[in-house]
């Protein structure tokens, strides 16, 4: 089967701080994390492609991203970030496109969980940065905290010419066992047909030392069922994960919790979604 991972990050701390990993929990990450560390855990795992996406809001993250891609056969897209508030967003999406590496320009995201004003998305200086988005052609993806996505709900209702796609299943609180109301908000989401979601970062919103597939399962056949096979896409959410266990548990987990789809339905999940999403 092949397999894309929609979902991993890089960084070099020499290049740029990553000011987000912060306290000892988080003291393994800081690290730098190259292509180079990328590839041979991507390529044991059976990965084939894959989509690197951003860490920090910062306009120069994105140009070294796709430089990355340009130079390299493993990633096949980037979701960079853009200030979605400046007037100017259209000529910044479209220099971006001009840039080395600007072909994998697949996607736009912003750290939308750590907006303290949970109806963000709604601005209408964000709202008409979403729409230049969807008039350069790419997906806006969703970094959400589960009381934000009745507002990312409405955001993509009211731009329904724009692809959005939701990160790490909208961060449920799967360490402590809850399924609603974040059920409830993300069935909603799915109600729309312009979404998307990932199956990724599910270890690392569980408890990082006792998770099991079995407690992982409510929370991915809530989205399993919610979007389907062909809005659902598998990430590793590399190196993050590490915080819980090795790439290759997280590909074999995300196996053993597809385990009852059909072959084409698990292609989809596994390569067919991301790369139809993105372009690749």
């Amino acid at each position: 089967m092949r397999i894309v991972d929609s979902h991993h990050h890089l960084w070099d701390l020499a290049v740029r701080d990553q000011d987000w990993i912060t306290g000892d929990a988080l003291a393994p990450l800081r690290r730098n994390f190259a292509l180079a560390d990328l590839e041979p855990e991507a390529r044991a795992a059976g990965v084939e492609a894959t989509v690197v996406v951003q860490t920090v809001t910062v306009p120069g993250e994105t140009p070294e991203l796709l430089a990355l891609a340009n130079g390299d056969n493993l990633v096949a897209g980037v979701v960079g970030w853009a200030d979605l508030t400046h007037p100017g967003i259209a000529d910044t999406l479209a220099a971006l496109r001009e840039l080395p590496g600007g072909d994998r320009l697949a996607g736009i995201r912003h750290q939308v969980q750590s907006e303290p004003d949970p109806r963000w998305l709604l601005r209408q200086d964000v709202l008409h940065g979403l729409a230049a988005v969807a008039a350069a052609e790419l997906v806006y993806e969703l970094v959400v905290l589960p009381h934000q996505l009745p507002a990312a709900y409405t955001a993509a209702e009211l731009r329904p010419e724009l692809t959005f796609v939701l990160d790490h299943l909208g961060k449920p609180p799967i360490a402590s066992g809850e399924l609603r109301p974040w059920a409830d908000a993300v069935r909603q989401l799915a109600t729309l047909p312009n979404t998307v979601c990932k199956l990724s970062g599910m270890i690392t919103e569980a408890d990082w030392e006792t998770w099991t597939t079995t407690g992982l399962a409510p929370y991915a056949d809530t989205v399993l069922d919610a979007f389907g096979p062909d809005r659902l896409m598998f990430g590793s959410d590399w190196p993050v994960c590490r915080l819980a266990g090795s790439y290759t548990q997280v590909v074999d987990t995300a196996r053993e919790l597809t385990g009852s789809l059909g072959p084409a339905e698990r292609e989809a999940v596994f390569s067919g979604t991301a790369t139809r999403v993105y372009g690749l």
